[in-house]
């Protein structure tokens, strides 16, 4: 051995070596953690200029950061970071970071732990680095008191070859359990979803002045209509496992043409089936309009301008505009209201987390539950003579009354007991449900215009349902073509709904998202079977008539807690934006609130402090088009047509269109949630802001769908139906 060969050193210890001991620990928490201070107020800040986010970098534990634009249910990998910050290490930690090993050790990599995501039961996702969920320090991150599971990240990159469903899910979208579950989830998921199926022509039918025996007829229509439009849904649509029915956007149109003007003078069955077919008329042009939307593509134009900040304020102020109706109602019998909201408050948040066999059983069925114990209990005061009053008939109408003690009581015996509604005991055993039941439809163009935009509206919901769900129990979100087609057979069933005479129209339930993550059954196998026992029910005349018979109170009762949930999922598509971004919060904001003042100050305009009005209180906000601040005088327009020289006919039918248009003015502006949806759009697409910022939905690509066999068997056409209409890109995979 030659004097210049180095003399073997002593044995290479272990890597990286420990720090020495000398070393001083940083001089306070900011530096030993790398805390970086905010001052702008928000939660997130976002360079638009390079998409990068500026996160506060800590030396121990990195941040991470939620998929914005996958959801909740997704954790996206850490973003890319600047030259001041790579993989989770700043300058500083650059500057001390130990030599490279000494020549002839061995470095040893470290494998990659899989990530994974914890889910709790409120849906909160938590993420770890280290194995079995270690916080990267080997110890466990938990939450006591919480349901937990582990369930692996999907991948976010492009290139991954494996892009699986989510694990939380009991079965996933093209998951076929035995008929047992099939069978046991369907009728759980339908019994979840029983209030948002049944209460809307609970309250239309009455408002119509429907009998008893008209709302069970009603009342079975819809579950018909809502079977067959599932079915065509799940198959021919969007392919998701996603409920079709009478959607709360359609109530407050459908209100407002009831208390139409030429309608006051009606009454009896005569006005039913008038009104009715007045409502058919209009569903049945503004669902074309909603067909035609989503068929010729333009619905993929329109996605543009819709994100969760427009979603979220305009779904939100469909149940905030409902609040005159509600509680007033409750208030005709407060001992009977009042328990079943707090029932079913108490089923859906201070038991929600008891399980029954592995079954959440009061927070599935919070609204089934407190309904029967209510209705029970409403029995029993009835029976036991707790409303009887001697010498009074609750049969008998108010204003055939004479005594005076009688009228006194009235109110309390017609809402308080349960045995006032013959709807049962008139049901016939068997009905078939046909088209055209009420007579020919009547189509008034004033009418059908409010129906059109409306069905935009409806459409704007739809879009957030599906894309949340798909979240939920699909491979990745469905593409732009896929949206379109769906929104296409969401128009094309609400005209069949308008044929058979529901009142309204046949669209997603948002409720639909709810009800998967509660329950975690994501088949669209449970969801069809599901649709075939409810077209059965229909036929059923007796179920229909058992519904029907839901005393009134009860019905408003279960209307105030499915409003506010209706508000809670609209708002919580903002989970998708950066929700603490003050340009979000001022946009949601406003939205919001001139959705509740415009249309206020429509409702109370020409309307005096001692007016008497000739409906309830609870029905006033929609008769704005009789006193609205639209009056605009033929004579000037008259003498305009009569200057250009036309005929007399043409012009009558000029000043006919002009005269309209005044009931369309007064009665769109005097809804919620056409001015929140106004507002949002302009403001989220003229309001400067980074994609992440405002959250703007990623849909699928067709080359996405190309490259990943899993996309395309999510949403592909059944029966090779999607291979005769390749050539149609904007409704296709």
């Amino acid at each position: 051995m030659s004097s210049s060969d180095p003399k073997p050193g002593p044995k290479p210890g272990p890597w990286p070596p420990t720090p020495e001991s000398a070393a001083m620990p940083p001089s306070s928490w900011a530096k030993k953690t790398g805390f970086r201070p905010k001052f702008s107020g928000e939660t997130t800040a976002t360079d638009s200029s390079s998409g990068q986010l500026s996160l506060p970098v800590r030396a121990k534990q990195q941040e991470t950061q939620p998929d914005l634009e996958a959801g909740q249910t997704r954790l996206r990998p850490p973003p890319p970071v600047s030259a001041a910050v790579t993989n989770g290490e700043t300058d500083k930690d650059k500057k001390e970071k130990p030599p490279p090993p000494p020549p002839g050790s061995v470095a040893v990599p470290v494998k990659d732990q899989p990530v994974k995501r914890r889910r709790d039961s409120d849906g909160v996702v938590g993420r770890s680095n280290g194995p079995d969920g270690a916080n990267g320090s080997g110890d466990p991150v938990r939450r006591p008191g919480r349901i937990e599971e582990t369930v692996e990240v999907l991948p976010q990159s492009m290139d991954d070859d494996l892009v699986a469903r989510n694990l939380h899910m009991k079965y996933g979208l093209r998951d076929t359990p035995g008929l047992v579950p099939i069978g046991f989830y369907g009728l759980q998921h339908y019994l979840s979803m029983l209030g948002s199926l049944i209460l809307v022509p609970l309250v239309i039918v009455p408002a119509m002045g429907g009998s008893h025996e008209e709302v069970a007829n009603v009342v079975s229509t819809v579950l018909f209509v809502s079977g067959i439009t599932t079915l065509l849904h799940t198959s021919f649509g969007s392919r998701l496992p996603l409920i079709q029915g009478p959607s709360f956007v359609f109530l407050a149109p459908a209100l407002a043409i009831i208390n139409s003007p030429e309608f006051q003078g009606l009454n009896g069955n005569n006005n039913f089936k008038h009104i009715m077919r007045e409502l058919q008329g209009a569903i049945i042009i503004g669902s074309a309009f909603q067909a035609v939307l989503g068929y010729s593509g333009l619905m993929s134009l329109i996605l543009r301008l819709v994100n969760p900040v427009v979603v979220a304020p305009t779904v939100a102020a469909v149940g905030l505009s409902f609040y005159s109706y509600g509680f007033p109602l409750v208030g005709k019998c407060l001992e009977i209201g009042v328990v079943q909201i707090l029932l079913v408050i108490i089923f859906a948040l201070y038991l929600r987390k008891i399980s029954v066999l592995s079954h959440r059983i009061f927070l599935i069925y919070a609204v089934p539950l407190s309904l029967a114990i209510t209705w029970a209990a409403a029995f029993l005061l009835t029976e036991t003579g707790a409303y009887t009053y001697k010498g009074c008939d609750p049969n008998v109408p108010v204003s055939n009354v004479v005594s005076t003690h009688c009228r006194k009581y009235m109110t309390r015996m017609k809402y308080c007991r349960v045995d006032t509604s013959h709807a049962l005991s008139s049901a016939p055993w068997f009905r078939f449900p046909y088209p055209l039941q009420w007579g020919v439809p009547l189509f008034n163009w004033k009418m059908a215009f409010v129906m059109c935009v409306v069905s935009v509206i409806a459409s704007v919901d739809s879009v957030g349902s599906y894309h949340a769900s798909s979240l939920l129990v699909a491979s990745r979100p469905p593409t732009r073509g896929v949206v379109s087609r769906a929104i296409g057979l969401e128009g094309f069933t609400s005209v069949l709904a308008g044929l058979w005479g529901t009142g309204t129209g046949s669209t997603t339930l948002t409720e639909n998202v709810h009800t998967i993550a509660v329950t975690k059954m994501g088949s669209r196998r449970v969801v069809e079977l599901g649709a075939c026992v409810l077209v059965i029910f229909s036929l059923v005349g007796k179920v229909g008539g058992f519904l029907a018979s839901i005393p009134q109170v009860m019905v408003a009762s279960l209307l105030c807690f499915m409003w506010a949930m209706f508000t809670a999922l609209g708002l919580s598509n903002l989970r998708y934006s950066e929700a603490g971004s003050s340009r979000n919060i001022i946009i949601v904001g406003l939205s919001l609130f001139f959705s509740l003042s415009v249309p206020a100050y429509f409702q109370q305009y020409g309307i005096s402090p001692n007016s008497n009005l000739s409906v309830p209180s609870y029905y006033q906000p929609y008769i704005v088009s009789s006193h609205g601040p639209f009056k605009s005088q033929y004579k000037g327009v008259r003498y305009a047509l009569r200057s250009l020289s036309f005929s007399q006919d043409l012009q009558f039918s000029y000043l006919l269109v002009y005269l309209q248009m005044n009931y369309v003015m007064n009665t769109l502006l005097s809804m919620s949630m056409v001015i929140a949806f106004i507002m949002a759009v302009i403001l989220d697409n003229t309001v400067p802001g980074s994609k992440q910022e405002r959250g703007v939905y990623v849909w699928s690509d067709s080359e996405t769908a190309t490259r990943e066999p899993a996309l395309a068997k999510d949403y592909e056409l059944p029966f090779r139906v999607g291979r005769f209409f390749r050539w149609v890109k904007w409704v296709g995979i």
